[in-house]
């Protein structure tokens, strides 16, 4: 059997591209190299590039995604994108693989630029009946109402950038005189702002994925955060206890995972999601879904497809396999 060319997407313009280069990392070693020849590709702003083994760096020909290795040049079968944020995780790439018509991990480009737009997203499910926060909504350069918007989400409350990863620009706000640079400090971040009512409850993660037959929920982590919520410090410095399994009931458990997978499909997604919710009163309050959630050995996806029974190797495998079909 012919080995099966892959390029593994990785970095990206935003904040996150050391986290992607991470995840990008631990794709490439743990493809099976029986099956697959395996391309590290960093798609940054100083350029797209090939990287060898060596650390050379050949550029990628923007025409059709193709690169040279010693005398031959490579035209990918597929596309393994692990870039967190754009263009890898808003839809830009996805358009351009699908005009080139070449088959990528992730969801169409659509489906990636609504649910990289938390607003537009929220929108949509909640005409399905999925629970969320209240929420209030500011774009740059709009005069600010503060007693509007308290009015509206009461406090504590989130300040988020609309289009933005890894908590980057978030912030908590207990008190009516810090929602001003929490928002100044937002818009570093994006020029659209949503503030939501902070939620209380017991806050979880849920994988969900395609394995070519049915939608399947990984088993359910439960993020407790050492600092006042899940921030990139929680999230990829340590101060953060992910428990998989969650400490949860099993009703609560099949809850959450249930609405995952009708979230999932309410969007149309391909790959592997990850859906974030806060359990409040019994009830999962959706947050957010990330459509190239994080694959680095923290990561809250490869302990899930552990906790499943999983090795990494088999589940990019499958997700792989769905493609090149």
């Amino acid at each position: 059997m012919e080995k099966k060319h892959i390029a593994v997407a990785m970095g990206g313009y935003s904040s996150e591209y050391k986290i992607s280069l991470n995840s990008g990392e631990i794709v490439c070693n743990a493809l099976d190299k029986n099956k697959y020849e395996v391309y590290p590709i960093h798609i940054l702003e100083e350029g797209w590039y090939y990287v060898s083994k060596d650390g050379t760096k050949h550029p990628i020909n923007k025409a059709d995604f193709s690169f040279i290795k010693g005398s031959e040049t490579i035209h990918p079968d597929a596309v393994f994108n692990t870039i967190h944020g754009t263009p890898g995780e808003d839809g830009y790439l996805q358009a351009y693989w699908e005009l080139l018509k070449i088959p990528h991990t992730s969801t169409d480009y659509y489906q990636a630029a609504l649910s990289f737009n938390k607003r537009d997203c929220l929108s949509v499910l909640k005409n399905f009946g999925v629970r969320a926060a209240n929420s209030y909504y500011v774009n740059e350069g709009v005069e600010i109402n503060i007693e509007e918007i308290i009015k509206k989400t009461g406090l504590p409350c989130f300040v988020k950038p609309n289009r933005s990863g890894s908590s980057f620009g978030i912030s908590k706000v207990n008190e009516m005189d810090e929602i001003m640079p929490a928002i100044e400090n937002a818009f570093t971040e994006d020029s659209e702002i949503i503030i939501e009512t902070a939620l209380v409850g017991t806050e979880v993660s849920v994988g969900v994925y395609n394995n070519g037959e049915e939608i399947i929920a990984l088993p359910v982590t439960e993020i407790v955060s050492e600092n006042e919520f899940f921030d990139y410090e929680a999230k990829y410095l340590g101060k953060s206890d992910e428990i998989t399994p969650a400490r949860i009931s099993p009703e609560e458990t099949e809850m959450v995972q249930k609405e995952a997978v009708r979230i999932y499909k309410l969007l149309n997604m391909k790959g592997i999601c990850r859906s974030e919710f806060i359990i409040e009163n019994g009830k999962p309050y959706f947050l957010e879904i990330n459509t190239n959630p994080g694959l680095s050995a923290e990561s809250i996806i490869p302990k899930q497809a552990r906790e499943a029974g999983m090795t990494l190797t088999h589940f990019f495998d499958i997700l792989l396999q769905n493609i090149l079909k």
